[in-house]
């Protein structure tokens, strides 16, 4: 779909139209949508809301997300920056329709033997993450990982950022004697000592694993219920999210 190649044309027919009168909320989406619909009769317009952000309404179609003003006078193809906390608010709103669209996967069925395991407390929740040795929000998370209780922690040691160097500490902390404390020291330090060059560690298999469950992204993370979740979260969101999937039947 080429929509923001004929968006422009698109607005202008519509211009007239929309500024003609004030319209409710209900009326105004249903217009903007009548309006897709007409030049992309295949297009899927999953939603229409405003933001927080005084006249700026979020599009989603077809799963990608753009942005427009009430009047429909332009539309947006890219990031929205909230600059308080400098956050990327429409990465985030991505992550959550491609976690949505992609549903969750059964827990039960990850080669878990293939994975860090760290157990923190009694461990009697569980959690599996996908992270690089090299990723930056993989160090912020952990960080917040190290704030949870009573849980237990597989890392699937995914390097996917910067080859071969985060294969290569991905297999050092496979070949070491402990490895969770070998994983927490290459988050803290971002160094660890190379493996021994005779040490085979699961790497080939886990980018296996990731590709099947499409993970595109560091951290990437996986409740017990099958929901998936992506980025650094804080540790009050995790905990959350932890303590509704732990309520839930384990998939």
């Amino acid at each position: 779909m080429k929509l923001i190649r004929t968006c422009r044309w698109l607005a202008a027919g519509l211009l007239a139209l929309l500024s003609a009168l004030p319209l409710s909320a209900g009326a105004q989406e249903q217009l903007i949508r009548k309006a897709i619909a007409e030049k992309f009769p295949n297009a899927k317009v999953e939603s229409v809301t405003k933001t927080a952000f005084p006249g700026l309404l979020e599009l989603v179609i077809d799963g990608t997300v753009f942005y427009t003003d009430e009047k429909f006078t332009f539309v947006v193809d890219g990031s929205l920056i909230e600059t308080k906390t400098w956050s990327n608010v429409t990465q985030a709103r991505r992550d959550e329709i491609e976690a949505r669209l992609q549903g969750p996967i059964a827990f039960r069925e990850l080669p878990l033997s293939q994975a860090v395991k760290t157990v923190k407390g009694n461990g009697r929740r569980v959690i599996a993450t996908f992270e690089d040795p090299n990723c930056g929000f993989c160090r912020q998370f952990h960080s917040q990982l190290a704030k949870l209780n009573d849980v237990t922690i597989y890392t699937f040691l995914y390097p996917i950022i910067s080859p071969p160097d985060s294969v290569e500490k991905s297999r050092a902390v496979w070949c070491s004697k402990d490895r969770s404390r070998a994983w927490d020291e290459v988050m803290t330090t971002g160094k660890i000592a190379p493996a021994a060059a005779n040490c085979k560690a699961p790497i080939d298999e886990v980018l296996k694993l990731g590709q099947k469950y499409n993970v595109k992204s560091t951290p990437t993370i996986f409740l017990s219920d099958g929901t998936r979740l992506r980025g650094a979260l804080p540790v009050e969101q995790l905990e959350q999210a932890i303590a509704a999937a732990a309520k839930a039947p384990r998939k």
